[in-house]
């Protein structure tokens, strides 16, 4: 390992560091970023994580939007990041590139697929990063590696240039430390919308039953302390058909977008994410016309108990990072309870932060905040208001 990676703790791609400066001066001014390496930024090829997709893209002629409003807010782009193959893991490993070391616990999963970002942020190597989040990219990495993470309502932030994975669930999130960085690169976003604020939380009980016992009473009890004393339920017995539903219907849409490419160029995949891409490419259309109901069926669920000035609390993860050695069968166990959650605010669309609240045997634990649509910075609101860095 090189002297750079130790210093980096593997969060940015190998290469030379991509650099540019700003382009205005603004409530961003003084701050750096990074952005994963799904989004472009001019002059730069986007890696995706895989050395055949890096191979057969040119330089990107122009940044993606989201760059764009960030450097004309005044911050500098000092890096691109480490992602899972394609987005497709939550685990925060590639076979490739390597795993990016998580900062709060070295042996274990950083989480992904936003890896590298998550982790620049957590290391204090900047000061705020970008990620994308379909099943909880964003939201699992912030959780394992004690920061904050945003998800955003899907369609508020422009996802142009950002290598699409699966449209209808993705998302281009962001990383802090500090919540009122959060907030501001929120506004240079989203814009100043108004928002009712958040004022009364129901606690989703069936949500905290797919944590590990121990995490799951440790976040209930934050959780109380913030307020959230009503309770609800929401899977009501069909976890797994919010699960077959997301799996059904995401990997109808990734093959969409990237089976053409995978025919073509027959990249090598790592062992794990192979695999995933074969399940996709064999979803049959009569199961995606039903999950489409049923997804329609969630959402109508979830909208009406969530009205504005509402939020949801649940686990942002089923629990704290797993071990870098967790055998598959573990890693499996983990998928089943971690894309249900995740699904709350991914099958309707709705936006969510995540707060780290607490620590269990050392490892970070976040609890999250789900908002009404467009509700997006009433979330940012409600992180500044109960969190402040420890460092402050």
């Amino acid at each position: 390992m090189s002297r750079q990676d130790i210093d980096d703790y593997g969060a940015f791609v190998p290469g030379p560091r991509c650099v540019v400066e700003p382009t205005g001066r603004g409530a961003l001014s003084g701050l750096s970023f990074a952005v994963k390496d799904l989004i472009d930024v001019a002059g730069w090829r986007t890696g995706g994580g895989n050395p055949d997709w890096l191979a057969s893209h040119p330089a990107a002629e122009k940044s993606a939007p989201v760059v764009e409003a960030l450097l004309a807010a005044g911050a500098r782009l000092v890096g691109k990041t480490i992602t899972d193959e394609l987005a497709f893991s939550l685990e925060g490993s590639n076979a490739h590139y390597g795993t990016p070391v998580n900062p709060a616990c070295p042996d274990r999963l950083p989480g992904g697929s936003s890896s590298g970002s998550a982790v620049a942020v957590a290391a204090g190597l900047v000061d705020f990063a970008l990620g994308t989040d379909t099943g909880g990219s964003v939201r699992v990495p912030a959780s394992f590696t004690g920061i904050l993470g945003f998800r955003p309502s899907h369609g508020r932030v422009s996802s142009a240039a950002v290598v699409p994975f699966a449209p209808s669930y993705d998302t281009v999130g962001w990383f802090a430390r500090d919540a009122r960085v959060l907030g501001v690169v929120g506004e240079a976003l989203l814009g100043r919308s108004p928002a009712e604020p958040i004022r009364h939380l129901l606690l989703v009980r069936d949500a905290f039953a797919l944590a590990a016992a121990d995490a799951a009473t440790v976040l209930l009890a934050q959780a109380r302390r913030w307020g959230a004393v009503e309770e609800i339920t929401l899977f009501d017995g069909a976890e797994a058909e919010w699960l077959e539903c997301y799996r059904v219907l995401q990997g109808a849409e990734i093959w969409q977008q990237l089976g053409p490419w995978i025919t073509s160029h027959r990249p090598a995949f790592g062992p794990s994410i192979a695999p995933r891409f074969a399940d996709a490419a064999s979803i049959e259309p009569a199961a995606v016309a039903r999950y489409r109901e049923v997804r329609q069926a969630i959402s109508r669920r979830i909208a009406a108990v969530v009205p504005p000035g509402t939020g949801l609390v649940i686990p942002t993860a089923p629990g704290p990072a797993p071990s870098l050695s967790t055998p598959a069968d573990q890693i499996g166990a983990f998928y089943g309870m971690a894309l249900p959650l995740n699904a709350i605010a991914g099958h309707p669309g709705l936006p969510q932060t995540t707060i780290p609240v607490a620590h269990l045997d050392g490892r970070p634990l976040g609890l999250s905040i789900i908002g009404s649509p467009a509700s997006d910075s009433a979330l940012l609101a409600f992180a500044d208001s109960r969190y402040r860095c420890p460092h402050e």
